[in-house]
């Protein structure tokens, strides 16, 4: 079966090219062998042609916030990839650029002996230039394939601009990508027949040698000989599609549960973990919806036929699930729909006209502190709460989910105006969150500044009719002293 229409798209108008050696797949965003789209696609080709599938993972060293950090979590991904990839039909070849620019050429030469080149879409970053870019290069044809979300990228038209609406239409329209034959291959090489290819010539791998990234993978030290950010260390969180799925599996037996109730509490941390391996491909979202409904025994026929844009009533499971469910596809997938139909979505100026006025008409209000990037960076500010979750974030690449929020309205409130805000932000996420850099990311650093929210009321200093949050009223609310200790 090919994959659903919706979810490829073409770089360029460049013939396929029969009688090239094998199907290029340039894994980019989908790093991993299971539940993908693109994986699917290149190997469906493959078979068609009678050609080996010849699959190239490559992590660059120039893309800005390269550091020890994100390099370990896609290299420990990659030595994944490679070990599953050892007993499929397929050539695995990683790459790992030792220099700026050393890897120019690389998949351009890859594409002269190729029939196609197949690569993943994604809508955010650095990726669609470069895809762009690609598409531009190449000889042959370039296919770029979704396999982002539950929801095609470009099933929708339009930028949502609030959740409910989204939700509605996703009410309305979402069931048919739920159908079985809508989902990725579990395993899309486990049963397929295609030639090998036993290796790729000695000119190309003499210029741009495979990476050993096993023995990288376990001995983060190596790190130090690339020319990266050396200062954001590694975390003990490990990338890869087998952290990913055990992740996901202890979270449905332990924390699922309680999801709904646990999620926003600091002391019981009860959010899924799941991100960095949705960011960095490791894991599928439909892989997660499977596994999640199939806790509670869920089919389509409980979905609602009341599009009415509740968060809760639709899909028909318990509180829990019905909660998270909404965060996986629902909040997650705004993101993607704004990165997929504005290519400004990390400006200031694509706020919402609302926001933009009341963020202006306060932005020379007196603030009651001022800080600099740097003591934000250092968590050096008279708050304990905020120094907590900016100390979590250095050290784990990450802060817990109510806590990020009044992280980012902290930042609004003790910047000199709204636009070195957002760019504090950027920064401080960008650099240090393992999930930074994503669409999700930016739906919720641009939350803090009125996207996808409403005016609130009183009109306050600095904020204006954003909403408000204070470190006193989270304290009220939250249980936060084991968090604080941990972080302090």
């Amino acid at each position: 079966m090919p994959i659903p229409s919706l979810r490829l798209r073409h770089a360029n108008d460049r013939p396929v090219q029969p009688t090239g050696d094998y199907v290029l797949y340039w894994m980019i965003a989908n790093r991993r062998t299971r539940w993908n789209f693109s994986l699917e696609h290149a190997a469906e080709v493959a078979q068609q042609l009678g050609k080996p599938l010849v699959v190239l993972e490559a992590l660059r060293v120039g893309y800005r916030w390269a550091s020890d950090r994100l390099h370990a979590f896609v290299i420990q991904g990659m030595a994944e990839n490679q070990r599953r990839l050892a007993r499929r039909p397929a050539l695995y070849y990683p790459y790992l650029e030792p220099q700026p620019n050393a890897a120019r050429g690389l998949l351009e030469t890859l594409a002269e002996r190729a029939c196609l080149v197949v690569t993943d879409d994604f809508p955010c970053f650095f990726l669609p230039t470069m895809i762009a870019l690609a598409g531009r290069r190449l000889s042959v044809r370039l296919d770029v394939v979704d396999s982002n979300g539950l929801l095609p990228l470009y099933a929708t038209k339009q930028v949502f601009t609030v959740a409910h609406s989204f939700r509605r239409w996703l009410q309305k329209n979402l069931r048919p990508h739920l159908a079985t034959a809508a989902f990725p291959k579990a395993d899309p090489l486990a049963h397929a027949k295609l030639p090998v290819l036993d290796a790729l010539p000695a000119a190309i791998t003499r210029r741009w040698p495979a990476a050993d990234v096993a023995r990288l993978a376990q001995d983060l030290t190596q790190l130090r000989e690339f020319p990266i950010d050396h200062t954001v260390a590694p975390t003990q969180q490990r990338g890869g599609a087998a952290t990913a799925e055990a992740t996901l599996q202890a979270f449905l037996e332990r924390k699922l549960d309680r999801y709904d109730l646990d999620r926003n509490d600091p002391d019981v941390d009860g959010a899924s973990g799941l991100s960095p391996y949705l960011h960095f491909g490791h894991l599928s979202a439909h892989q997660i919806f499977h596994d999640a409904t199939q806790c509670e025994d869920w089919s389509t026929d409980a979905i609602s036929d009341k599009p009415n844009g509740a968060a809760h009533g639709w899909w028909n499971t318990s509180e829990p699930l019905e909660s998270f469910l909404d965060q996986l596809i629902t909040w997650r997938e705004l993101g993607y729909n704004r990165c997929a139909h504005d290519p400004h979505y990390d400006r200031f100026d694509s706020l919402p006209d609302w926001a933009l006025r009341t963020l202006d008409r306060h932005a020379r209000d007196p603030r009651p502190h001022l800080y600099t990037l740097e003591e934000f960076e250092h968590a050096d500010t008279h708050d304990k709460i905020w120094n907590a979750a900016q100390r979590q974030l250095v050290r784990e690449g990450r802060i817990h989910n109510y806590l990020r929020m009044l992280w980012g309205k902290k930042i609004l409130e003790w910047s000199p105006s709204p636009r070195e805000a957002l760019a504090v932000m950027l920064e401080l996420n960008n650099k240090y969150a393992l999930d930074g850099r994503n669409p999700n990311s930016y739906s919720g650093i641009f939350w803090v500044l009125g996207r996808y929210d409403r005016a609130w009321g009183p009109e306050r200093r600095v904020f204006g009719t954003v909403r408000y949050m204070s470190s006193d009223s989270a304290a009220r609310k939250l249980r936060l002293k084991a968090y604080l200790q941990q972080f302090s």
